[in-house]
């Protein structure tokens, strides 16, 4: 069994300005990651994947 990992930036946040290739991988991802300053407009392109929230917050160090 073999597996990938994905590093899918959102940019400025807006979902509109992800990549076809950061939508694709989403589509097909099993499971994501997310921190508290992700869009949740772009969890729409992961209808089948378990989100995980990981609670992160640009610029906190707690």
């Amino acid at each position: 069994m073999s597996a990938k990992v994905w590093l899918v930036g959102a940019g400025p946040g807006d979902p509109e300005l992800l990549t076809l290739k950061a939508v694709r991988a989403l589509r097909e991802a099993d499971v994501v990651l997310i921190d508290d300053l992700v869009n949740t407009a772009v969890l729409e392109h992961c209808p089948n994947a378990r989100i995980i929230p990981v609670g992160k917050r640009g610029g906190c160090l707690v």
